[in-house]
């Protein structure tokens, strides 16, 4: 380690290529699991599901409950407003 350099940024090989091969393994599960997800929704849409839809309403049951009434609320207001009710 060079003089001025704190020691808090000491690197060691070892716990550097621990923290990479940790990243690199969490990167191939996400792939297994997009790749799972993919398969759920094929499997899906080939029971006749519509697979749209489907995202459409899972990204709905993520989000908070007050934000999507509230969000619901203005879409329905506006609609309103532009005749399309």
């Amino acid at each position: 380690m060079s003089e001025g350099t704190p020691d808090s940024y000491h690197v060691t090989a070892d716990e550097l290529r621990q923290f990479i091969e940790r990243y690199e393994r969490l990167e191939l599960e996400k792939k297994d699991i997009a790749d799972a997800q993919k398969e759920v929704m094929a499997e899906a849409k080939g029971r006749g599901y519509d697979t749209k839809v489907m995202r459409k309403v899972i990204a709905i049951r993520k989000r908070d409950k007050n934000d999507l009434a509230e969000e619901e609320a203005v879409l329905e207001m506006y609609k309103a407003a532009l005749g399309m009710e």
